[in-house]
């Protein structure tokens, strides 16, 4: 009989989640303000690797954490796709729009909420969705 493995509680720091994307960009200053002005994140920690490199980066959207570092020559560039629930697909589709990123797919009424996917200028793909 196979038995089930019970996860110990583990105490995970404030602001942290479990599983938390991880993302190597290019330009990551701009990935800062480019989350700002779209999801309305805050900047919750950044060390710079020299005077234009940014080494370790944290921002948070409405309680979920995104890490991320510039890329570099050792550490090349990972983008991701990820899910994020807002206030209005339609008024946060079209400041990603704004702040340059290209439609993946336009807002549509969907079984699950009103989504809207986008590609960000540094290559990571955005599925924005208000919920029923």
């Amino acid at each position: 009989m196979r038995k089930k493995q019970i996860m110990a509680t583990i105490n995970i720091p404030e602001n942290y989640q479990a599983v938390m994307p991880y993302l190597i960009v290019k330009n990551g200053a701009q990935f800062i303000g480019f989350t700002q002005k779209v999801f309305g994140a805050t900047e919750q920690f950044k060390t710079m690797r020299d005077e234009h490199t940014i080494m370790h980066a944290e921002v948070n959207i409405n309680g979920s954490t995104i890490m991320f570092a510039d890329c570099t020559d050792t550490y090349q560039q990972q983008n991701a796709g990820m899910f994020v629930y807002v206030e209005s697909c339609d008024e946060t589709y079209q400041k990603a729009i704004d702040s340059g990123a290209e439609s993946v797919m336009p807002p549509a009424d969907q079984p699950y909420g009103r989504s809207a996917g986008v590609k960000d200028p540094f290559g990571n793909t955005w599925w924005i969705t208000n919920p029923l």
